[in-house]
């Protein structure tokens, strides 16, 4: 059996801002986001890993080179791990908006299907890419314990996967920064085994 930790990234200043946080921003953690990382590596750090993955963002790729450092272990890049590209909303303030932001990305288009951002991506077009990574790493690890640092969408396109949920059924999902969960594979078979394990004991935000 292959167990993958699916790890979103500590928190940044656009998650405090509650700005649209896509895969063309390429925002740093800040300090709390720093402190998460380092939670996290101490809740894995008994985990024996065996390969750690991560979005080739920065904040996912500092959450991942710190839990890596308890395991002496190299960062494998994925850019199919990268947050879904948000196109012309990249960056936009979802407070002054009063808008959730999974309603961007879940709310069904009118010809059917889901929505796409001019200048992005749909739903559809991160899970089909995040699967196909994920999938191919369960089968490079057989029996093997891996993390996953990536993205909000990314977890939860994953997860819907898993559970064959439609996509729109995101919106009933938080998602906590700083977040662990578990995919576990036996054979062709994919399990949820733990979701949105949050190792802080403050609070931290879902977007």
């Amino acid at each position: 059996m292959t167990r993958m930790y699916l790890i979103r990234h500590g928190e940044t200043d656009w998650n405090n801002k509650r700005r649209l946080q896509g895969g063309l921003s390429d925002t740093p953690l800040n300090e709390n986001g720093l402190r998460q990382t380092r939670n996290l590596a101490l809740r894995l750090k008994d985990e024996k890993l065996s390969a750690i993955y991560s979005s080739p963002l920065s904040r996912a790729k500092v959450t991942a080179e710190v839990i890596a450092l308890e395991h002496s272990l190299a960062i494998n890049t994925a850019p199919d791990l990268r947050e879904i590209e948000a196109g012309d909303f990249e960056g936009m303030d979802m407070g002054s908006a009063n808008m959730k932001v999974t309603e961007l990305f879940t709310e069904p288009h009118p010809e059917g299907g889901l929505p796409r951002i001019p200048g992005g991506e749909s739903l559809t077009d991160v899970q089909t890419r995040a699967w196909r990574v994920i999938t191919q790493i369960a089968a490079d690890h057989p029996d093997q314990n891996v993390a996953v640092v990536c993205h909000y969408f990314v977890i939860l396109a994953v997860i819907c996967k898993v559970l064959d949920l439609p996509l729109e059924k995101m919106a009933n999902f938080r998602l906590h920064i700083g977040s662990l969960s578990l995919i576990e594979f036996k054979g062709s078979q994919a399990y949820l085994a733990l979701f949105n394990e949050n190792v802080f004991h403050q609070d931290s935000r879902c977007i």
